[in-house]
Formats: C-alpha cells, structure tokens, sequence
C-alpha cells in the first residue's frame, strides 16, 4: 500500500516536472505598469518629477538607465492610449517614447568612448527592443491606418498611424 503511493507520488511529479515551462509572452523583457495618465491631476507632477530624474541619473550608464525607463514609461502611456481612443495623447506620448529611445544608444556610444564594459547594457537594451517592437507590431494590428482628429476650434489634424507605428520599429531595430 505504501508503495503505491510512493509510486504515484513519484508519477505526478515526474509529470509535472517533465513539461515544458509555458511561456506568453516573446521577451523575456517587461514594461512597466501604466503610470498616471493625462488627465489626472497627477500627470503633470509625474513629469515634473521624471524632468527632475534627468539630473539625478549620472554617468553613462546612469543616463542609460533614466532613457530605457522613460521610453518604456512613455510607450505604454501610448499604448494605454490608443486602447481608450485617445489618440492624439498616443501619438504624443509615442514621439516621447522614440526620441528617449534614441538617447539610449548615445549613452552606450559614450560609455564604449570611456572604455566601459557595455555588453550587459547592450543585452538589456536589446531585450527592451524586442519588447518594443512586439507592442508596436500590435498596435499596427490593431489601429486604423488613419485617423483624423478634429479638435474643437482647430483645423482637423491627419494622423497616419502606420507610419509612426513603422517609423518607431526602425527606431528600436537601428539600435
């Protein structure tokens, strides 16, 4: 009798341990969670705040860090965004995205100048931009190709979202 459940025991685990692991998501790299939106009285603080972060990040490596942060901070706004229809704020906070994400390899290009090891930044980085193009691969997905928004008092503005969406994955592919 003893046995016998040894013996199963030693089955389910073996069962158990013997699948593979399944994953969800294609990188192991991960965003953070949406932080204040616009709209919400905290959202101007927030930027004051991450304004204030420039600053406080030293170094090659502290910038890299500060630029990596803002950029995944800054495209799940957009992100965030674009699922509630906001587009216009999407397109703003995805301009934001791209250009921190084109700070980041400066940071990498200066700290090989001062003879730093980059190769674990360079990983990070490359990871993040694996994250960044499956979200925006989504996003094109997922958007209408155009968008017009006509703002009160104002002329209408033409959004072409493929070719921001196209634009912002050669960003993150010319790493």
């Amino acid at each position: 009798m003893k046995n016998g459940k040894f013996f199963v025991l030693l089955f389910s685990a073996a069962i158990i341990l013997g699948f593979p692991k399944l994953t969800f998501a294609n990188s192991e790299y991960v965003l953070p969670y949406p932080s204040f939106m616009p709209g919400n009285f905290l959202y101007q603080p927030r930027q004051l705040i991450s304004k204030i972060n420039y600053y406080l990040y030293f170094g090659d490596f502290g910038k890299f860090d500060y630029f990596l942060k803002e950029s995944d901070h800054h495209l799940v706004e957009a992100k965030t965004l674009f699922e509630y229809k906001q587009y216009f704020l999407g397109v703003n906070a995805l301009e934001k995205s791209n250009n921190y994400f084109k700070q980041i390899s400066i940071q990498l290009v200066k700290a090989k100048k001062n003879k730093k090891n980059t190769s674990e930044k360079e990983i990070i980085l490359k990871k993040a931009s694996e994250k960044h193009i499956e979200i925006l691969t989504k996003l094109k997905e997922e958007l209408p190709e155009h968008f017009r928004w006509t703002p009160e008092k104002s002329p209408p503005t033409e959004i072409n979202f493929r070719q921001l969406i196209d634009t912002s994955i050669i960003i993150r592919k010319g790493l």
